[in-house]
């Protein structure tokens, strides 16, 4: 088959994409496919501004901060048994993943 296989994994929060990541890369080494990453792309910050009063105080203002973290993975020299190990792979709630062959 030998076909690439790119896997990006997006969360907003950065431990469950590095532990995601790592299981991927370990069910992947052990059908004995190459892979080359994790690779951290940049990290996408939201940034929201909110009044703290609904009245007074105009000039009194609140943050709030949402981050969203992402790592890209490819994967040579693939075969069948690849694709059955990461079809049958569970990754924690709260891991987006996008995956393109």
């Amino acid at each position: 088959m030998s076909q690439k296989i790119r896997i990006k994994l997006k969360s907003y929060d950065h431990s469950l994409v590095d532990k995601s990541s790592e299981k991927i890369v370990k069910t992947v080494k052990a059908t004995g496919a190459v892979v080359s990453g994790p690779v951290p792309l940049p990290t996408q910050k939201k940034i929201f501004t909110v009044n703290r009063a609904t009245f007074v105080n105009k000039k009194a203002r609140e943050q709030f901060q949402l981050s969203t973290y992402k790592r890209l993975l490819d994967i040579y020299s693939s075969t069948p048994k690849t694709i059955d190990a990461l079809m049958k792979l569970e990754l924690p709630s709260g891991v987006e993943v996008e995956i393109k062959v």
